[in-house]
């Protein structure tokens, strides 16, 4: 059974371009296409992840779009043709799952597609160059996915719980929960228990101060 994909981008030939190579895959199926994010909900498709154009000429943010596109609970990975690094930190900070160049091989595209769809992180270079640099990302390099996976169970959230909001499997919620450990292991900063992971998630602001995880 093919995945439907919506597609938001203003750029009619790049839109059809991306359609065609997706839709010739044996697991991918573009079934919602529009120019902008109103238009796409409009159409009350259902969809099992979106490509969003990184820069959309109404005016439009990535925090913007991407927030009129939550209540859809699937995935968004951004798509661009030119270097932003400010809008992909600000994509990335509103819950996308990654990006990749318009300009990348069929091949490519495809694999970032289907990594979002398995809720992984799609990371290209300059997806991880821009968020290397944001100071609103932790010093342990947390990728957005493992940062929103933190997020969900140092607030209290059970790994189906959190498997569940994130539309992935609990085995992937607990690989994610072991990449994080290690990673804050190796910035000396261990958080072996739940409880750590807590006080790991309050220290880089990844969830609010005063929080109670039991709650």
């Amino acid at each position: 059974m093919k995945a439907p994909i919506g597609i938001i981008d203003d750029h009619p030939a790049v839109m059809l371009g991306v359609a065609s190579i997706l839709n010739a895959q044996d697991d991918l199926m573009v079934t919602a296409t529009a120019t902008t994010v109103a238009e796409l909900l409009a159409l009350d498709q259902r969809v099992d992840g979106i490509l969003l154009d990184l820069a959309l000429d109404d005016g439009s943010t990535p925090e913007a779009n991407l927030r009129a596109l939550a209540d859809l609970r699937v995935p968004v990975l951004v798509y661009t043709s030119g270097d932003r690094p400010d809008l992909i930190r600000e994509a990335a900070r509103a819950g996308a799952v990654g990006m990749v160049r318009k300009s990348e091989f069929p091949t490519a595209i495809v694999e970032a597609v289907r990594a979002m769809l398995r809720g992984e992180v799609a990371a290209s270079a300059d997806w991880a160059a821009a968020i290397d640099v944001d100071p609103d990302f932790v010093d342990v390099h947390l990728s957005p996915r493992e940062a929103e996976v933190l997020g969900h169970y140092a607030s209290g959230e059970t790994a189906e719980r959190v498997a569940a909001l994130l539309f992935i499997s609990r085995e992937t919620v607990l690989d994610h929960i072991r990449r994080i450990r290690i990673k804050y292991a190796d910035a000396n900063r261990p958080a072996r228990t739940k409880i750590d992971l807590h006080r790991r998630a309050l220290e880089d602001g990844l969830i609010p101060a005063g929080h109670d995880p039991g709650a």
